[in-house]
């Protein structure tokens, strides 16, 4: 899952005067509650709420690519950040690789007074400090139709400085549980202090049926799976002449870990992959099982099913602390037609409630796309943000959503994208019977009834 502070994509834009005086400083994020101590050397990051100032990740400098102002290096992790120009006179984006948006920087003069002191370590102030975050950067309390206020008015008088690290863990769960959120999460060191939200449903397939959900769908294909990204894509043919494509996640797509390898590796692949597309009548992409992971991979992949250049959605974050309705400006992502090899032609999606977070913005990013792509299966998961890492003052985790996707002026968080044709995913007759009925009916829109 997207648990890193904040994953952010590329945005190119205009010149500035000098590299120093662009990094040097202070600067606010719009929206994110950070707070970054830039020098020549180090990128310092805090995590800031009215009533904390939480120490996040450092940063060393390295050397800068062309038209970035600065770029630091995480400490004791392969992870690069660069500060990018804006377009705004002052302003910068905070950009990292592997998302679909950056966070702009507004320069700041001074610290705000509440960093000036550090945040008390007590099961009070960890409770405070929790349930302040989620008050100024949780984007779907009226969504969830959850009452924030009176839940931490409920929970607050459960806790005193005496409270055990077991029992604040159990109150600050039972907090957000209810919002069965699947970009939640809250954990420690102790292994059994952890906790990750998930939509409730009864089309969940176990997960220790999800080798046979695999296996099932691979007897409909005419011979071998050919697997690729470190097997997290798999691609074979249903007919001579359909092809077909399972994702199951969109991550860990080369063996260093790290997105610019793993796109590299995926654009080789869907070359590969699509090299006879000239002679196919139709495609099948299936998301069905697929925990998410970086969002520009699936506008990559969507980049080879269309012959113009379109709008996936636009990305935005939650501005204001005080009103959860306001949000910053979208930054737009394009699926960019290529002149590399794909299909044009008609395409069918198989989705369901495990096509979970990035499987859902490829999802989204189809939406547009001509000809129409014919969604089979069930609602996805129903989370789009990245999530918002956070740390508690005794060194606990969490994490929340803070944005959405929009498409044409919608979104789908919550109850997730809707399939054009409803068809159960993996129930237990399906399974027993070794039967993909989506898949079925993937064929039959494609022109091809089949079973196996």
């Amino acid at each position: 899952m997207r648990h890193c502070p904040v994953r952010l994509a590329a945005v190119m834009c205009a010149a500035i005067p000098s590299v120093a005086a662009a990094q040097s400083g202070l600067w606010t994020s719009e929206g994110y509650g950070f707070l970054f101590d830039a020098s020549r050397d180090t990128l310092r990051a805090f995590e800031v709420t009215s009533i904390s100032c939480i120490p996040s990740f450092t940063a060393s400098a390295v050397p800068a690519p062309a038209g970035a102002a600065a770029a630091y290096r995480f400490v004791g992790a392969p992870v690069t950040v660069l500060l990018l120009p804006d377009t705004k006179p002052g302003a910068m984006r905070f950009h990292m690789n592997g998302a679909a948006s950056d966070v702009i920087l507004r320069p700041a003069s001074q610290k705000p007074a509440v960093c000036d002191r550090p945040t008390p370590n007590t099961p009070t102030s960890n409770f405070d400090v929790f349930a302040k975050t989620w008050a100024e950067h949780y984007g779907f309390f009226d969504l969830k139709h959850a009452d924030w206020a009176a839940v931490v008015a409920a929970n607050r008088a459960k806790v005193s400085d005496t409270t055990s690290p077991a029992q604040l863990f159990a109150v600050l769960q039972g907090m957000i549980e209810p919002l069965h959120d699947a970009h939640t999460y809250i954990g420690g060191a102790d292994p059994s202090l952890r906790f990750s939200g998930s939509r409730a449903g009864d089309d969940r397939v176990p997960r220790d049926q999800w080798p046979r959900a695999f296996a099932t769908a691979e007897k409909y294909l005419m011979g071998p799976l050919h697997k690729f990204c470190e097997g997290q894509l798999e691609f074979g043919m249903l007919t001579p002449d359909i092809g077909y494509l399972r994702i199951r996640s969109f991550g860990r797509y080369a063996a260093d870990g790290s997105f610019d390898s793993g796109l590299v590796a995926l654009e080789a692949a869907l070359d590969t992959i699509f090299a006879g597309a000239r002679s196919w009548k139709g495609f099948v992409t299936d998301v069905r099982i697929n925990g998410g992971g970086a969002d520009p991979y699936g506008l990559a992949i969507a980049s080879r099913l269309t012959g113009k250049d379109y709008v996936a959605y636009e990305k935005q974050a939650r501005l204001d602390p005080n009103d959860p309705t306001k949000w910053t400006p979208g930054q737009t992502s394009w699926v960019r037609a290529t002149t590399r090899p794909g299909f044009r032609g008609p395409v069918v999606h198989l989705t369901g409630i495990h096509s979970v977070s990035a499987a859902e913005t490829f999802t989204q990013a189809l939406i547009n796309r001509e000809p129409v792509v014919t969604r089979v299966g069930q609602n996805t998961q129903g989370v789009f943000s990245d999530v918002l890492g956070r740390r508690l003052p005794n060194g606990w985790r969490f994490g929340l959503p803070n944005e959405r996707f929009v498409t044409n002026g919608k979104t789908y968080d919550g109850p997730g994208i809707p399939p054009s044709v409803a068809v159960p995913v993996f129930p237990p007759s399906d399974l027993a019977n070794s039967r993909d009925t989506a898949i079925e009916k993937a064929l039959e829109i494609l022109g091809e009834p089949r079973r196996p």
